[in-house]
């Protein structure tokens, strides 16, 4: 009995296998045919089957490198190192690190930072100030901190990604800024202070035509939480090119925040229709400032020292009275959901020339505390940071640091709608990850660890708080190995006589 069992077991058995067998060499042989015949894929044609394991593989290898064979500080846009600081941050946890540095201190441009012989005590050390931006506006912004969230619009990131970064950054007292895509209800139930930022579609400010309306600039104004209007003339990833939000990101929510047709891809202008100038763009902040009482500035990629000293020529021709409250300076290697590669990869100065261009030209024109610059692209660590207000901005803003804080894993699937954190889908079943009473402690760790740091590098450079940071505490790594200091590499200019009124 338990022999005729088990020989029919083994029946059974061989049977499946061999269906098995012939079910896996009937699929096989389906796409030899396909592969064969097809005619786009020249490696598919002359492999049949086999070809198809190439693509696979580089799809995949992204992921492997990331996780088994890239060193800490190999990787990009963001190695593994600034990744793990920021959980650890978000996390609350202590980013102490034992055994010496990984980083390689001979790559030229790294900047390193000059101790003091005798830093200030402990006991001596300041927090910074809230720092006035706008004073001839009506409504004059006092910002609290140098360190913000920079434009990430609603439609481009999730709602619960909205919710966990305004929460988060009303914990931590920083600005968020709406990108692009209009106020949403969700920029306005955390609390937080909000920068409405105007693109080249004006979503959110827009008429019918889709031309800048005043009454809808008033309506966003009312909100006490709407501190500043900055006017995108362009971003780092894509500069000369308008955003992009696919199709399928575009909800009948989204729609509407936006004043756009639900389902229809989100295609900005790649510039500002009414701006053919610097005259233009005065008067542009001039009218907003004027409607919405309240301060008003660009942000824009910059390509060229002479383009910005047009800027400021015609800002010292007119009078302070005109210039633009704030400059948000986006380096060309700043972020975003979708661009075009060439744009994102060859276009626009980095922020490490850019923000020294800017910041010079500002200065020397005596405009330092008339104009805030704001620097963006790319600065997510506390050097990266104090880099910055060495160099003259006087604030930092930070979208993709806040991304890793939210839990963003660098899937580089930000322009789809298949975001595995929730961070940038709208996917109902992949945004349940992304739980906002977890995450906006996250926010909030973050951006306090990071102005907590800050303020360690500007004690031990010498001073008590760190927008007393200069050129002179920072060197810069040369080709041949030796450091040179920041403010004898880029000597500031001499100011000139500003015309007053």
């Amino acid at each position: 009995m338990i022999m005729e069992w088990t020989a029919r077991v083994l029946e059974v058995l061989a049977l499946g296998f061999v269906l098995v067998i012939g079910s896996v060499a009937a699929i096989v042989v389906i796409f030899f045919i396909i592969d064969r015949t097809q005619t786009h894929d020249a490696i598919r044609r002359n492999y049949p089957v086999i070809g198809r394991f190439r693509e696979l593989f580089s799809k995949l290898g992204e992921f492997f490198r990331q996780y088994f064979f890239a060193m800490d500080r190999e990787e990009m846009p963001f190695n593994r190192a600034q990744r793990e600081w920021v959980k650890r941050a978000g996390e609350g946890m202590g980013n102490t690190v034992a055994f010496g540095s990984t980083r390689n201190l001979g790559i030229p441009g790294t900047p390193i930072f000059v101790p003091a012989a005798f830093p200030p005590l402990d006991e001596q050390a300041a927090r910074t100030e809230p720092m006035l931006i706008g004073p001839g506006a009506r409504h004059p912004f006092m910002a609290p901190s140098f360190f913000n969230i920079s434009g990430m619009s609603y439609g481009a990131i999730s709602r619960p990604a909205v919710q966990a970064l305004s929460k988060g950054a009303k914990a931590a007292g920083i600005w968020m800024n709406t990108g692009e895509g209009g106020l949403s209800p969700f920029h306005l139930e955390g609390g937080a202070d909000i920068v409405f930022q105007i693109g080249t579609a004006k979503y959110g400010v827009r008429d019918a035509e889709g031309r800048l309306s005043d009454d809808k600039l008033r309506a966003v104004a009312e909100y006490p939480q709407v501190r500043m209007f900055e006017i995108k003339l362009s971003q780092g990833a894509k500069p000369g090119k308008g955003g992009i939000l696919p199709a399928e990101k575009v909800s009948a929510e989204i729609a509407g925040i936006r004043g756009i047709a639900e389902g229809q891809p989100s295609i900005s202008p790649n510039r500002h229709v009414e701006v053919d100038d610097w005259g233009d763009l005065l008067d542009l902040i001039g009218h907003i400032r004027e409607v919405t009482g309240k301060p008003v500035g660009f942000k824009a990629v910059v390509g060229s020292a002479e383009q910005f000293r047009e800027l400021f020529e015609l800002i010292h021709h007119r009078g302070a009275d005109c210039a633009p409250d704030f400059i948000t300076i986006d380096g060309g290697e700043g972020g975003t959901g979708a661009a075009p590669m060439p744009l994102m990869d060859l276009v626009g100065l980095p922020i490490r020339e850019a923000l020294l261009v800017v910041s010079d030209m500002r200065d020397a024109m005596g405009l330092k505390d008339r104009i805030r610059l704001v620097a963006s692209g790319k600065l997510v660590n506390p050097g990266d940071v104090a880099w910055a207000i060495c160099a003259g901005a006087d604030f930092v803003t930070s979208g993709r640091g806040f991304m890793f804080a939210l839990g963003c894993i660098q899937a580089l699937k930000c322009n789809k709608n298949t975001c595995p954190t929730g961070i940038t889908t709208h996917d109902k079943r992949l945004q349940k990850g992304l739980v906002v009473e977890e995450k906006w402690h996250r926010v909030q760790h973050y951006a306090e660890s990071i102005v907590k740091e800050v303020e360690t590098i500007a004690h031990s450079v010498g001073v008590t708080e760190p927008r007393l940071m200069r050129r002179r505490h920072v060197r810069l790594v040369q080709a041949n190995g030796s450091s040179v200091p920041m403010h004898e590499l880029f000597p500031r200019s001499e100011p000139v006589h500003f015309k007053a009124g």
